[in-house]
């Protein structure tokens, strides 16, 4: 961001735990609390106050906020949002219900489909029409909007999603749609679709936009209460909130589209990998961030995150891919799935052990933690197993208690397998990590990627403890641990820029392309995402990226094409048309030389330009070995049994020293585990690498 304040603060509200951090120069101070779910707001300030505390800073000395939090996920999952309804084109109003038709689970004759977030009854029509080039068909009703705006306020409605056919081309039927429904309802949250989700195809755009309503009003409550309680708290710094594509946006845009922050939490880790990728020269890395609640798996190629504007949330099979709400939002491309410290390990009728997807959360939270809950989870097993200090957990501020994980397992497992806890431990522990490598093929398949040749870079609280094990089960041979792994999500978020992407749809043939018309869109485009970025950052230089969803005419999918730089002329045509066709022949093998070309999207995204991350060599190891800080007993799954494995703190693991597996490299929030069949150094920066060992005992 230019010149940098002197301390950068940053809070991630996960599904169990909500991690903050603080960095001040060159120095780190983070902090992990149990999450406050029925009060987010309480949970990060307690966290706030307790890395401050350790730091030794007032709220006077931080410069910048950056937030990222998984409520409008929750909201729309666990459907608790606000009381909304939809304004549409006559004829329209069951879009969202119809859906595409499409049957994610083809032989399913009872399958659960996901229910709209607005009901029936909330979805009103109105007489208008435009057609596809955004010629009137038929004027908008304005009588007919009022008398919709009687009924929104019967039926006490807090949030409008307007949403009418064509409008991406010409949204002034929303607009004067919207103007009209305030009079009647000026308490209420709007959304246009033509403002959240200016794209071709209806479905999408109406789910998106109702999806925005949807959280509107629980975001701008929460988001307007913690600017509350900051600013009482003495904190005089602005507030950036991390998107779902990897950039920082103001509060009040946020606020404006809390939808673009479904997926923030994730996203930053994302960033944080890459930067790391970056850093160590890694061309092909595999994320893998494992939380309390859930997994992420990413896949990075020349330390560029995969990215997408299709996403789906609260899938109603939650591994299918069509079950859920399709969102239309900029988002970094990953798999997630339910395997976190929290996920709860079960017995199904066929005599196997289950993980997952539901959660313990933080409330209860895992048996172990004595608050409650009585379901055996990740966690409680990877304390039975050796790979948890009971003690230590969280830097000691949760004391956990072996004896509740016992009893929840045993009843839970072990008793309905005729097994042992540790062995039941085990099998948890097990199933998790296949679990997690199942989903990293398959989405490397599907998108023709190799993982063998990958380099997994682990990060949240539980992915330490699994890393090695999942990198053995993928033929992975090199693992990296950034340093605060425990709190990555935190840590990436003061490593991303602030961006806003706009996208338009404005469907036309590539051979019908004016290029005045095309410089007068894109320039409209860039001055929208300055008008955000410019507010957060208005003298950092910034990077342009834009893009084009092209096809063939007469096909159903489009590929995103980088757009040229420069000015639009004819040899930015020439030169758009190549790339297409270049890209096209790269996935598909082929060309198709006698096809029109036709671009249906087109976007902009605006980031601020930051420096290229320093970069840093593997670790030279020495043969020394770091101080030892006791053992403790682990079960290894080779052997079947408890072995003994060394303990090394974290702070005083050496650069140039190394340890050979079973070992434990400990912190305070989290813990390394270096299975037998892997050797670990740390380098400069202070991250953990472990390599596959060789033959000889030594890396490979």
């Amino acid at each position: 961001m230019g010149d940098r304040p002197k301390a950068v603060l940053s809070v991630d509200i996960g599904g169990t735990f909500t991690d903050v951090v603080v960095r001040w120069g060159e120095r780190l101070a983070t902090a992990k609390v149990l999450t406050t779910p029925k009060a987010p707001a309480d949970g990060v300030m307690t966290g706030i106050a307790q890395v401050l505390g350790s730091a030794v800073l007032a709220p006077t000395d931080i410069g910048l906020i950056v937030h990222g939090t998984t409520l409008a996920t929750n909201a729309l999952i666990e459907r608790k949002g606000a009381r909304t309804a939809l304004v549409t084109t006559a004829g329209f109003r069951d879009v969202i219900e119809i859906a595409c038709e499409h049957r994610f689970e083809q032989y399913d004759i009872h399958i659960d489909k996901p229910l709209p977030l607005v009901p029936r009854r909330w979805r009103f029509e109105v007489a208008e029409r435009l057609d596809a080039r955004g010629r009137v068909l038929v004027p908008l009703d304005e009588k007919g909007v009022d008398q919709v705006g009687y009924a929104l306020l019967a039926a006490k409605i807090e949030s409008v999603a307007i949403g009418f056919l064509h409008s991406y081309i010409d949204a002034s039927h929303e607009r004067r749609a919207a103007e009209l429904l305030r009079r009647r309802l000026p308490d209420a949250y709007f959304s246009l679709s033509s403002e959240v989700c200016p794209e071709i195809r209806e479905y999408n755009r109406f789910s998106t936009v109702c999806a925005n309503a949807y959280v509107q009003p629980l975001m701008a409550r929460y988001l307007s209460l913690l600017r509350q309680d900051l600013a009482e708290a003495g904190f005089r710094a602005p507030v950036l909130l991390m998107t779902s594509g990897g950039g920082l946006t103001t509060l009040d845009t946020a606020i404006r589209y809390p939808i673009r922050l479904v997926e923030s939490g994730p996203a930053g880790g994302a960033i944080l990998a890459s930067t790391l990728s970056r850093q160590r020269g890694l061309d092909r890395v595999l994320s893998f961030d494992m939380g309390g609640t859930t997994a992420k798996i990413c896949l990075i190629d020349d330390g560029e995150a995969q990215a997408t504007r299709d996403f789906e949330v609260a899938r109603a099979y939650r591994f299918a891919k069509g079950s859920g709400l399709p969102l239309r939002i900029p988002v970094i491309e990953m798999v997630e799935i339910g395997a976190g410290g929290g996920s709860i390990a079960s017995v199904d009728n066929l005599g196997r052990i289950q993980v997952g997807p539901e959660s313990a959360n933080s409330d209860p939270g895992p048996a172990c933690y004595g608050l409650g809950g009585n379901a055996p989870t990740v966690t409680d097993a990877d304390l039975i197993v050796g790979r948890i200090d009971p003690d230590r957990f969280a830097g000691g501020r949760i004391a956990l208690s072996r004896d509740h994980s016992e009893r929840a397992i045993a009843s839970a497992v072990g008793n309905k397998l005729l097994l042992g806890v540790v062995q039941s431990s085990a099998g948890i522990a097990e199933i998790v990590e296949e679990n997690m490598a199942s989903a990293a093929r398959v989405h490397a398949v599907e998108r023709g990627k190799q993982l063998d040749d990958r380099t997994l870079i682990a990060f949240g609280g539980a992915a330490p403890l699994h890393a090695a094990r999942l990198a053995e089960k993928l033929g992975i041979r090199h693992v990296v641990v950034p340093a605060s792994a425990g709190v990555g999500s935190a840590v990436g978020f003061l490593l991303a820029p602030v961006a806003f992407e706009v996208v338009r749809s404005h469907p036309i043939r590539l051979d019908d392309l004016v290029v005045s018309e095309l410089q007068a869109l894109l320039d409209g485009m860039h001055a929208e995402a300055l008008e955000v970025v410019g507010s957060a950052v208005p003298d950092a230089p910034l990077e342009i990226v834009r893009h084009a969803d092209m096809r063939y005419v007469g096909q159903g999918h489009e590929i995103s094409v980088l757009l040229p730089s420069g000015r639009v002329d004819p040899r930015f045509v020439g030169e758009l048309r190549n790339r297409f066709s270049a890209l096209y022949e790269r996935l598909y093998t082929r060309s198709i030389p006698s096809l029109e070309i036709e671009i249906l999207s087109w976007s902009v995204r605006l980031a601020e330009r930051r420096a290229a991350p320093p970069r840093c060599q593997a670790p030279k190891v020495n043969g020394a070995s770091p101080p030892l800080a006791g053992s403790r007993a682990v079960f290894d799954p080779d052997l079947e049994s408890m072995i003994a494995a060394k303990i090394v703190r974290r702070d005083t693991f050496a650069e140039g020293t190394s340890i050979v597996g079973p070992a434990l490299i400990v912190e305070d929030e989290t813990t390394t585990y270096v299975t037998p069949n892997f050797v670990a150094a740390i380098n400069v920066l202070g991250h953990i690498e472990m390599w596959a060992r060789d033959k000889s005992g030594g890396r490979a």
